[in-house]
């Protein structure tokens, strides 16, 4: 699996500014089309066990 930085630390995946989940999914964000990385997100996203 490559490398991918991930700076959303209250991610459970992150581990040491990387993630590590399975699988990542990256969707449009309300748009249909984006055309910079700001109208992406990132769906794989789930919030650390507090």
């Amino acid at each position: 699996m490559p490398n991918i930085k991930c700076s959303v630390t209250e991610c459970a995946y992150n581990s040491n500014v990387m993630c590590d989940a399975p699988m990542i999914q990256v969707n449009h964000s309300g748009s249909e089309q984006s055309s910079s990385s700001e109208e992406t997100q990132c769906d794989t996203f789930k919030p650390k066990d507090l």
